[in-house]
C-alpha cells in the first residue's frame, strides 16, 4: 500500500493538472440552474449541474461566492478520477489559509478512497490564479429563526423533524435528489413546500469509471454542508439542522498511521471546521450544526420507534440506490445483505415489535446465517468496522445484547443472536 498502485502512478503522469475553470448560474423559469466547468488537460472536460427549485430572482445578488464554493466541493468528485497532483483554481480566489483547509478536507474526507485504491494520502498542490477575493454574501434577504432540515430516507432525519415539531420550532424541509422514502417522510411530517435540489453528475465521469479510472468514496456530507448554506441564504433560514449523531466520530481502520473514518464529513471535527470556515469565508449569519450530535445511533433508534407512522417510509440502505456507474437500475428496497441493513435492523429490534420490523425489511435478518461475518465486523470481532454509516462497535454489541434479551422473552432465539457474546 505504501508505494501506491500502478494505475494511480500512470494517471498521475498522464494527467498532472486538474482545472476548476469556471461556473455559471441563472434563473430559468422559477429555478436556479448552476453549472460548473472542470478540465483535466489535455482531453477531459466535465460540466456537472445542480438545480435549486422555486428560487426567486431577487436573491441572485451576492451569491457568487457561495456558488464558487459549491463548485470547489463538487470538484472533488471529478478530481478523484485521476488524483492529479496539481489543482488549478481559475474560477475564483483562495488564500493560503483556505488552501490549507481544502487540502485537509481532501486528506481526511478522501481517506477511505485512498485506502481502497491502495494509495498514499494525497495532498495536491492547489494554485489559485485570480488575485481577487469573493465578498461575503450580501443579500437583501431577511433571515428568519426558521430551521432548514435536510431530509433523507432514514430514522435520523425523522427524529430531528419530530423533535423540532415537539419544541414548536419553525422549519423548512430540504431534500437533494429526493428518493421515494424522503418524499414520504416529508409528507408524513407535514413539511409544506419543501425545498428541492437536483444534482446531475456529468455522464463522462461514469464513462471514466467504467474505463477503469480511479473511483471510490467522496465526502458527501461536506457537499451537503456547502449546498445547505447556499440554500439557507437563498430562502432565508438562519439555522441548518443536520441529523448527524455522536457515533459518526468513530473511525474504521488505520491506513499509513492515520485513522480512516467513512463518516468523517458527518463528524464533530468536520462540523467545527466547517462552522469556522463558513463564518469567515461564506456567510456569518447562518448557523450550521447537527441537532442530534449528543445522541448515539441506538438512542436515535429508540426515539424513532415512537413514531410508527414512518415505519413504511423508512429506507436507508445505500445498496438500494446504487447504479454501478450507470449500468443498472436502483432496486429502491432494503437489500438485507449489507452492514447498513443489519445494523439498522439490530438497532431497531429491541424497540419495535418483531412482526412490524419484519414488515419493514421483508424478513428477519437475524435468521440469515450469511450475515454472521458482517455482524462480527460490526462488533469488532472480525476485521474492522464496515465502511458504512453504522453505530460504534460498542453500541452494536449493546444493540445485539438488547435484541437477545428481547428474543428470549419472545421464546425463540434467531441464529445470529445465538452468536452474541
Amino acid at each position: 500500500m505504501q508505494s501506491g498502485n500502478l494505475k494511480f502512478k500512470s494517471l498521475k503522469r498522464k494527467y498532472p493538472r486538474f482545472v476548476y475553470r469556471d461556473y455559471s448560474y441563472k434563473i430559468s423559469g422559477r429555478n436556479l440552474k448552476i453549472s460548473f466547468f472542470f478540465e483535466i488537460p489535455p482531453d477531459i472536460n466535465f460540466e456537472p449541474k445542480i438545480t435549486i427549485k422555486n428560487t426567486s430572482k431577487t436573491v441572485l445578488d451576492g451569491i457568487d461566492n457561495l456558488v464558487f464554493h459549491l463548485g470547489l466541493i463538487e470538484m472533488v468528485s471529478y478530481w478523484k478520477a485521476t488524483c492529479s497532483p496539481i489543482i488549478e483554481i481559475r474560477a475564483g480566489y483562495l488564500n493560503k489559509e483556505q488552501i490549507k483547509w481544502w487540502q485537509d478536507l481532501i486528506a481526511k474526507g478522501m481517506g477511505q478512497f485512498f485506502y481502497e485504491n491502495k494509495m498514499s494520502f494525497q495532498k495536491p498542490e492547489i494554485i489559485s490564479h485570480n488575485n481577487y477575493a469573493h465578498a461575503h454574501l450580501l443579500l437583501s434577504q431577511k433571515f428568519t429563526n426558521q430551521y432548514l432540515v435536510p431530509v433523507g430516507g432514514g430514522k435520523d432525519s425523522v427524529v430531528t423533524l419530530e423533535l423540532l415539531k415537539k419544541n414548536k420550532k419553525r422549519m423548512r424541509c430540504f431534500s437533494l435528489n429526493p428518493t421515494d422514502a424522503s418524499r414520504k417522510i416529508m409528507k408524513i411530517a407535514g413539511c409544506k413546500n419543501p425545498i428541492i435540489a437536483e444534482r446531475k453528475i456529468d455522464k463522462k465521469l461514469l464513462e471514466l469509471n467504467r474505463k477503469g479510472f480511479l473511483n471510490g468514496h467522496t465526502p458527501f456530507s461536506a457537499y451537503l454542508a456547502f449546498l445547505t448554506v447556499l440554500v439557507a441564504a437563498l430562502f432565508g433560514q438562519k439555522y441548518i439542522a443536520l441529523s448527524n449523531e455522536k457515533s459518526s466520530n468513530e473511525g474504521n481502520v488505520k491506513h499509513l498511521g492515520k485513522t480512516i473514518n467513512h463518516q468523517w464529513s458527518k463528524s464533530f471535527e468536520f462540523e467545527e471546521k466547517f462552522r469556522k470556515y463558513s463564518k469567515k469565508y461564506l456567510i456569518g449569519n447562518v448557523k450550521y450544526f447537527s441537532f442530534l450530535r449528543s445522541f448515539y445511533e441506538i438512542q436515535i433508534a429508540k426515539m424513532f420507534s415512537r413514531y410508527p407512522k414512518y415505519f413504511s417510509a423508512l429506507l436507508s440502505c445505500n445498496e438500494a440506490y446504487k447504479t454501478s456507474s450507470g449500468t443498472r437500475k436502483p432496486t429502491k428496497k432494503w437489500c438485507g445483505k449489507c452492514s447498513k441493513c443489519l445494523f439498522v435492523f439490530a438497532a431497531l429490534y429491541p424497540f419495535i415489535d418483531e412482526d412490524k420490523l419484519i414488515k419493514i425489511f421483508g424478513n428477519n435478518l437475524f435468521n440469515d446465517k450469511s450475515l454472521l461475518p458482517i455482524m462480527q465486523q460490526l462488533t469488532g470481532e472480525r476485521g474492522f468496522k464496515p465502511f458504512e454509516c453504522v453505530g460504534t462497535k460498542s453500541e452494536c454489541r449493546k444493540a445485539l445484547r438488547l435484541s437477545l434479551k428481547k428474543a428470549k422473552k419472545l421464546g425463540g432465539i434467531p441464529y445470529l443472536l445465538t452468536k452474541v457474546r
